[in-house]
């Protein structure tokens, strides 16, 4: 192999040569076989493409059974996941489970309901345009966090829906050589509903091992009029315990934005950039929609959190109360994190059921 190993892309090494070799799963090709694509005879396109034959779109997108696990894809190592494409009706998005395991492992390092993966969890489209994620019309679902993998890598969506979920997803990697200090992609899920009183919004715990944060994602409904947001985000590293070595000064402050997120004709201003946003507000109608909810996501790319041994995260529910004193507020709130980390990882918590994923 010559110098580049076609990992970590960017415009500035576009032109350089690799040996490195690009695939590609999708329901067309479900191994990323070279040549194996398009060959399909049977799939949820058959019926379209009768007049066709094969390779004319015969097998688009695959069907879920409730209850059952589909295998996206297994790779052989090593080698990078360096894109990920899906789409689904976002009545599923907080019932489609979303797992990656690196190496064969028997844990998963990424567990996460697939929309709050893709900074969706209200089930209602909202767009993202950042680095790492984008979500573009209507529902097209993209990572480009780079997940490198030595012997391995297995991908699968679980559907805990009572209904038959439709997926169409395509996988992009490469395999190539990976670097000795590349550390493995891990996400994790979390929801308070609601948040008990005077108690803190724990966004990630458990951690060991040496690693780096690289992202939050919150889904914040609020229960309680006025500003909400006054609470700030705490990283404790490497045996902190009563304080952390990190603390922000406000929850609008973290996501990079100031004073409430308010324009001037009193409404939330909302962004979506590449490294952070407020990208989703949902407003009360009058009528059955009653809670305001939010969506806010915060990407350490240029800023990684490293720790050597553990982590944790929280996030203080505040707003303000009589006198001018602050809140301790119960929200509900659901946290999606991002970190890269040696392994072997400690096994996540289980996944709350149905009804305490449910967004109601």
């Amino acid at each position: 192999m010559n110098g580049f190993n076609g990992l970590d892309m960017g415009l500035g090494n576009l032109a350089r040569l690799s040996d490195a070799k690009t695939r590609s799963i999708s329901a067309e090709n479900f191994a990323g076989e070279k040549g194996k694509g398009g060959m399909a005879a049977e799939g949820t396109g058959k019926w379209a493409s009768r007049d066709l034959g094969v390779g004319w779109k015969v097998s688009p997108s695959v069907e879920i059974e409730p209850g059952a696990t589909f295998t996206m894809g297994e790779i052989q190592g090593p080698g990078a996941i360096q894109h990920i494409w899906m789409t689904c009706f976002p009545t599923f998005w907080r019932n489609l489970i979303f797992r990656i395991y690196w190496d064969g492992e028997e844990q998963p390092s990424v567990e996460v309901p697939v929309g709050d993966f893709f900074c969706n969890g209200w089930q209602e489209r909202c767009n993202v345009n950042s680095l790492p994620i984008a979500v573009n019309p209507a529902g097209g679902m993209n990572s480009y966090w780079q997940m490198p993998f030595r012997r391995s890598a297995k991908v699968t969506m679980e559907n805990r829906s009572p209904d038959k979920a439709v997926l169409y997803y395509q996988i992009d990697y490469t395999l190539t050589e990976v670097p000795e200090d590349a550390a493995y992609f891990h996400a994790g899920w979390r929801r308070t509903n609601p948040v008990p009183y005077k108690d803190v919004f724990t966004v990630l715990d458990g951690v060991t091992g040496k690693g780096h944060y690289v992202g939050t994602y919150l889904a914040w409904q609020v229960n309680n009029t006025g500003w909400w947001g006054e609470g700030e985000i705490k990283f404790y590293l490497d045996g902190d315990r009563d304080y952390p070595t990190i603390c922000g000064t406000g929850t609008e402050d973290y996501f990079g934005g100031a004073w409430n997120w308010e324009q001037p004709q009193g409404s939330y201003g909302l962004y979506s950039t590449p490294y952070l946003g407020m990208h989703q507000v949902i407003k009360p109608d009058g009528l059955y929609r009653s809670q305001q909810r939010f969506g806010m996501y915060r990407w350490h790319v240029m800023d990684p959190i490293r720790f050597e041994t553990d982590l944790r995260v929280t996030i203080q529910d505040l707003g303000w109360r009589s006198g001018g004193r602050y809140l301790p507020q119960q929200s509900d709130i659901a946290a999606t994190a991002y970190w890269y980390q040696s392994e072997p990882h400690a096994p996540f918590p289980a996944l709350p059921d149905n009804d305490e994923r449910e967004v109601i």
